[in-house]
């Protein structure tokens, strides 16, 4: 039903079901994480009435396992970027995952989602370090794409002297890519579904 992707280098799938509502991903290697993506498969919707509060709970044999809420997501947010790398061990508040079972290496902290109304997701405040990025992940995507063919296209840039003419080969000038995603950009920005119509 949900999925996690750690800052682009690690996506999972597999989520632990810890209770009928509830669910856990292991993050090894957390200290080296900056942000996490927790998305919805696509395979199973919330039920109506329904989405998921996302909790991060940092290993600390001190204080024990103490999570933290982040933020939601829901059918009509099916996923959410989250900052991690601000978040202090051992500050937390209520949560509903119980006395879970921390995983036994240090370095392995978890990401939980739990399945709430969506009166109580509206009643809940996250930290205030895991600010939610601003954008959503399909602009983000969107734009990463953007400069990806920006960037692929002018790897192939030659001058008009270094060019080999060849008549059946057909030119794009890279001004004319560049004008196009920043267009591109400035209506994405103006209004991130203007290409829905």
């Amino acid at each position: 039903m949900f999925g996690c992707l750690v800052a682009g280098r690690l996506v999972q799938t597999d989520a632990q079901q810890v209770a009928s509502d509830k669910f856990v991903f292991n993050l090894p290697d957390y200290e080296n994480v900056n942000h996490v993506v927790v998305f919805m498969l696509g395979t199973v919707p919330f039920p109506a009435g329904m989405g998921g509060a996302v909790y991060f709970s940092f290993p600390d044999p001190n204080v024990g396992q103490v999570w933290q809420l982040l933020g939601f997501i829901t059918n009509e947010k099916p996923s959410a970027i989250f900052k991690i790398s601000g978040l202090k061990a051992g500050e937390g508040g209520a949560h509903p995952f119980g006395m879970m079972a921390a995983p036994q290496a240090p370095s392995v902290a978890q990401v939980g989602v739990s399945v709430e109304t969506l009166d109580q997701l509206a009643q809940q405040t996250p930290v205030s370090n895991a600010a939610v990025s601003i954008m959503d992940s399909f602009t983000q995507f969107t734009q990463k794409m953007l400069e990806s063919l920006y960037n692929y296209t002018s790897s192939f840039a030659q001058l008009q002297s270094q060019m080999t003419p060849n008549p059946s080969e057909m030119y794009v000038p890279a001004s004319s890519i560049l004008k196009w995603y920043e267009n591109f950009q400035r209506r994405m920005v103006q209004n991130p579904n203007f290409w829905k119509t």
